[in-house]
């Protein structure tokens, strides 16, 4: 198991990288249909005369994967806390793609008035098997101290 880490064990260039996540199209059908009921998330016939060309991840379900491999691989004792940030995705996730995402902390900032926590921010990178990013993520995460003994 990760050691759990707090506030005043991260640095700013530190990285993470996580395990994979193979989809599959089923996979991408039964999100979309839940959360993104759109053809060319849910139908591979449809799909195919969409700008994607054939069937596509919802880049909230991209985003969804993004997150639990970034808990599983973060190991932020307080958990992982968002307060905003930057999304984009650049490229389609497709049935059989692998993804792993890379974290890496770009700035620590102590809290001012809350001397318990700072701000981190944060980019992950979510790439498929072949090394291409499917999406990048700049966010603002809360990250608390160690508490004192």
């Amino acid at each position: 198991m990760q050691e759990k880490l707090w506030l005043e064990d991260l640095a700013v260039g530190q990285q993470f990288v996580s395990g994979t996540h193979i989809l599959t199209a089923d996979e991408i059908k039964d999100y979309a249909r839940l959360y993104d009921p759109q053809p060319f998330h849910t139908d591979e016939v449809a799909a195919r005369g969409t700008m994607f060309g054939g069937l596509a991840a919802s880049g909230w379900h991209t985003a969804a994967i993004t997150m639990r491999l970034s808990v599983q691989s973060f190991p932020l004792a307080s958990g992982i806390i968002g307060s905003g940030g930057e999304l984009s995705w650049t490229k389609p996730v497709r049935p059989g793609d692998v993804l792993q995402v890379k974290s890496e902390i770009l700035e620590i900032i102590p809290s001012q008035s809350k001397p318990d926590r700072g701000i981190v921010r944060v980019k992950l990178t979510t790439t498929n098997q072949n090394g291409d990013v499917v999406q990048t993520f700049a966010p603002k995460l809360v990250v608390f101290r160690r508490p004192s003994s």
